[in-house]
């Protein structure tokens, strides 16, 4: 048995867009790690990074519980991770060095370090755990607990002399119904419900209930789960949203890349429900060409559904195809439509910049947005991670900054028919749009129904002329 501390690199104080926006979620993958190995037999504590200031909080913990192994395991299914924000990875080098001082072993698991295992390794990690890391930990722990050397385990790479040593692949988990829980136990909630409570006014808990994705958009990275799809039943699903009700959640996130794909799923999950007497409020990510099945979607509304994420990304068909995307313009038009009729909130993740994009075909995709008017918008610029075919196409492209600082630096890193400063200003342009056509739409609505409404028309009288400004500035940036 191993005394071990289990954490993750993420901190929402670092990244200032996320800690503005003020809905936090706890570390899923991180306590379904620890949850792991206590299984194992080993004594495990979590060490949440995710609200407090810096890496340097690791110290005390260290200090206070003397643990064998430091276990630096990010959660993969928050797609922030996914981005490999270099003030995370230089937060997560920091707690490497922490721990390492202190005695520890140490091992790491996140997409960056999956992308380089080097940089981890060079910073004192005795080992990374690669792509779906929780099986090979439960080896690696256990070769450390007994004293026995650690180069017969699958999936990972450490140093091995003056050289690395990469290990053969490990199969991917096909029944994810034999992982526990995640040791929601092992962290603490309150902080959370307190940010949301005061932010939103209501408090989510995060779920997930697949690994990976079967599409194949050519920039989308998955050095994790990679493309195989593979689902929990949704008994085990429903067991754990019954073991969620004693914090009290108003509202769940399930934060799967593809939530329900498997044929029957959503059903079969919606009956569970009904059975159990579990009433939820959540929301989703799906794909505009899946969300057309009518009863889906109705098993989805019956089973509590209220907002769904779809990633529209572009307006024009030509840069879909261009990205392998696999949907239409027509289709996200159609999928946005019935998704309303049934009450759901739908949501726009847009993406600029991608190879080949013209202003028209920004406009396009600007006007879709007006047309459609989603409940809300995600705008980003293309951003290529290592293992992607969009990032092989660039790569040559590339300066010395190969990833954003934190979320909100939107940095066009390799040459584009535009300069970087233009997608800056692009987002702003984006969402002062989309702000004006909401506020115009509820002044029509105020006159429609002979109702003053002071804020909708204030909001108005600054939408209109902003929007003007930031297009003048924008055609400027273009002509540039």
């Amino acid at each position: 048995m191993a005394r071990t501390l289990v954490t993750h690199g993420y901190f929402y104080r670092l990244d200032p867009k996320q800690w503005a926006d003020a809905r936090p979620y706890p570390p899923l993958g991180t306590m379904l790690a620890a949850a792991v190995l206590r299984e194992a037999g080993h004594e495990v504590s979590v060490f949440d990074t995710g609200l407090l200031h810096g890496p340097e909080a690791i110290s005390a913990p260290i200090d206070r519980q003397r643990p064998d192994v430091v276990v630096v395991y990010d959660d993969g299914f928050n797609y922030l991770t996914k981005m490999c924000l270099t003030v995370m990875r230089e937060a997560a080098l920091r707690m490497i060095t922490i721990a390492k001082a202190a005695g520890c072993k140490v091992a790491v698991n996140s997409s960056d370090a999956s992308d380089h295992p080097d940089i981890y390794l060079n910073a004192g990690a005795d080992v990374v755990l690669l792509g779906e890391g929780e099986p090979a930990l439960v080896d690696v722990v256990a070769r450390w607990s007994n004293g026995s050397g650690i180069g017969d385990v699958a999936g990972i790479v450490f140093n091995e002399g003056e050289s690395l040593r990469t290990t053969p692949k490990r199969p991917v988990m096909r029944d994810l119904d034999t992982l526990p829980l995640p040791a929601w136990d092992l962290i603490d909630v309150e902080p959370y419900r307190a940010i949301w409570k005061s932010s939103q006014g209501f408090f989510s808990l995060n779920m997930a209930t697949t690994r990976g994705c079967p599409f194949k958009c050519n920039w989308c990275a998955k050095p994790i789960y990679g493309n195989r799809y593979n689902s929990r039943s949704p008994e085990h699903v429903v067991r754990e949203l019954e073991l969620l009700q004693r914090y009290k959640p108003d509202h769940i996130w399930f934060a799967d890349d593809i939530f329900g794909l498997k044929p029957g799923w959503v059903q079969r999950f919606r009956d569970l429900l009904a059975a159990q007497g579990l009433r939820i409020r959540y929301k989703i990510q799906s794909r505009v060409d899946l969300l057309l099945e009518s009863d889906t979607i109705d098993a989805l509304v019956a089973s509590g559904l209220e907002e769904v994420w779809v990633g529209a990304e572009s307006g024009s068909q030509r840069i879909l195809d261009a990205m392998d995307k696999g949907t239409t313009v027509e289709q996200i038009a159609e999928a946005t439509r019935l998704l309303r009729s049934k009450g759901v909130r739908v949501c726009f993740f847009l993406q600029f910049g991608y190879l080949g994009e013209t202003e028209a075909d920004v406009e396009k995709t600007i006007r879709m947005v007006e047309d459609l008017m989603p409940d809300d918008i995600g705008v980003s610029v293309s951003y290529p991670l290592p293992g992607t075919l969009f990032y092989e196409k660039v790569k040559d492209d590339l300066g010395a900054k190969a990833n954003w600082t934190d979320s909100d630096d939107l940095a066009m890193m390799f040459r584009n028919r535009q300069r970087p400063l233009y997608y800056k200003r692009l987002h702003r342009y984006v969402h002062k749009r989309y702000r004006r056509k909401q506020a115009l739409q509820a002044v029509h609505q105020a006159l429609e129904r002979n109702t003053f409404a002071p804020r909708k028309i204030l909001s108005a009288l600054y939408y209109v002329p902003a929007t003007m400004v930031e297009r003048m500035r924008l055609s400027r940036l273009a002509r540039a």
